[in-house]
């Protein structure tokens, strides 16, 4: 909207860079470009303000499938006005003197325009397709025919307006219909979800029991491996009695042959004592055999009394001595 001020009678008008203004005063056009600035009077005046910036408009509409099944469309059309004298010449974009501010509604009347336009193409285009495709391949397919029937119509280039763009967001069916849709693409996602799930508990259950099998190969190898110390702790004690009782055998044999050697050796020294005994007796006897019988007494007494103990004093009673010198006279003379 262009800024108008007051002074005296007279209104200054200043425009914005992207409104294009166009003055006229008794027929005559006397202002005509964007951003323009100037004074004038309101009574002779005639303003049109044409804004020549990009505009989008948003539309909604509905449409019905081939398959007889409702669906929003949601677009925008992006468009602009290139030739501001023609489209200020088709639409009323007369603006009031004193305030600035649009007569009647141009830019509805444009949106009227291109939102009819691009609903027929894009009804024309879903009345022969499928529901099913038009949720697949529809926006492309739409937005498509709309832009190329935006640029073949005829009243577009005759009022001046420029399509730049056009986008198609959404085609949707009606929420029952799209719940319907949905629900066998759930359940198929609910399948992939319980398969994904059995199979891994499936591979659970296999883990689980190839650990229980090794944990029982394991103990079977255990009880095997015990079972080889058992036995083997059996011969090895077999053996010890087997090594213990082979020494008792050789310790008792040598101990045998050690007491046979000693009492060999014992007898052996008893007969060589007795022979050496046998001897000096034999010799002894000889000695004396020819020694006198009163030199045997003597000897005898002598060793009679090496055995005798110890005696420290002998009483001799006169009778007892007597006698023996009696018995020494009596011998004398032989």
């Amino acid at each position: 909207m262009a800024d108008i001020t007051r002074r005296l009678g007279w209104r200054h008008l200043r425009g914005a860079p992207t409104a294009h203004i166009r003055h006229h005063r008794g027929g005559t056009l006397l202002h005509d470009g964007p951003g323009l600035s100037f004074w004038y009077r309101a009574l002779t005046a005639a303003l049109s303000e044409v804004p020549v910036d990009d505009r989008e408009l948003a539309m909604t509409f509905h449409a019905r499938t081939s398959d007889f099944q409702d669906v929003a469309v949601q677009a925008t059309v992006t468009y602009r006005i290139d030739d501001p004298a023609l489209a200020a010449a088709r639409l009323d974009f007369s603006i009031d003197p004193d305030t600035g501010v649009w007569r009647g509604a141009p830019l509805e009347q444009l949106g009227s325009l291109l939102t009819e336009t691009a609903q027929q193409h894009a009804l024309d285009v879903l009345a022969r397709t499928p529901l099913s495709s038009t949720l697949v391949d529809g926006v492309a397919a739409v937005r498509e025919r709309i832009t190329a029937g935006l640029g073949t119509e005829p009243r577009l280039p005759a009022t001046g307006i420029e399509v730049v763009a056009v986008r198609v967001m959404a085609l949707r069916p009606e929420p029952e219909v799209e719940r319907a849709l949905r629900t066998p693409a759930r359940e198929q996602i609910q399948q992939e979800a319980d398969r994904a799930t059995y199979e891994r508990r499936a591979v659970a259950v296999e883990r689980e029991r190839a650990i229980a099998e090794n944990e029982l190969d394991s103990q079977i190898e255990l009880a095997r491996r015990e079972e080889q110390l058992v036995d083997q702790r059996g011969t090895n004690t077999r053996r010890e009695a087997e090594e213990h009782a082979a020494a008792d055998a050789v310790r008792a044999e040598a101990e045998a042959t050690r007491s046979v050697r000693l009492a060999r050796a014992e007898a052996e020294g008893v007969r060589t004592v007795g022979d050496a005994k046998a001897q000096a007796q034999a010799a002894w006897l000889r000695v004396h055999a020819d020694v006198d019988v009163a030199t045997l007494h003597a000897l005898t007494g002598t060793r009679f009394a090496e055995n005798l103990p110890h005696i420290d004093s002998v009483t001799i009673s006169p009778d007892v001595l007597t006698g023996l010198l009696a018995k020494l006279g009596a011998r004398e003379p032989e």
